[in-house]
């Protein structure tokens, strides 16, 4: 596993924020990157199941770890879903999960700076870092333009 981090400032309070990155509409379009049409279903609340997923269907199953709002939020992937179906147990996930994923919301004189930490299997890193970069300069027009 490889840990990977990112960061941006935005011109935006720390609730603007913490809204668009989260929020099931705004998620949709900063996510692109990623995945066009990638979406999450379930809750942001602490102790909570969420599910980040493809058009397909296929994405990761997760659980919030630890929920500061407009703080802190860390989310604790636990397993694949393929074709509609979850993997939280083949040699495959051991290899992967638990993995993290941790957004920091942070006051600064300029807005809030966002930063980001994940873990990621190596053969992922260059994907994360091509795709993550543009997604927070999308999240960082979305929160502006509120």
């Amino acid at each position: 596993m490889k840990l990977l981090e990112y960061s941006i400032v935005v011109a935006a309070d720390r609730k603007t924020t913490w809204e668009t990155m989260l929020g099931s509409e705004t998620y949709k379009v900063w996510t692109a990157p990623f995945c066009e049409g990638s979406y999450f279903e379930g809750s942001w609340e602490l102790g909570q199941k969420i599910l980040f997923l493809s058009p397909g269907g296929s994405g990761m199953s997760s659980v919030i770890d630890e929920n500061k709002r407009h703080e802190f939020i860390s989310i604790k992937h636990i397993g694949f879903i393929k074709d509609g179906v979850e993997d939280t147990t083949s040699e495959a996930l051991k290899n992967w999960a638990p993995a993290f994923e941790k957004y920091w919301f942070v006051e600064t004189p300029l807005g809030t700076e966002i930063r980001v930490s994940l873990d990621v299997e190596e053969n992922w890193a260059d994907c994360m870092n091509a795709a993550w970069p543009k997604a927070l300069e999308t999240l960082k027009e979305l929160c502006e333009a509120k």
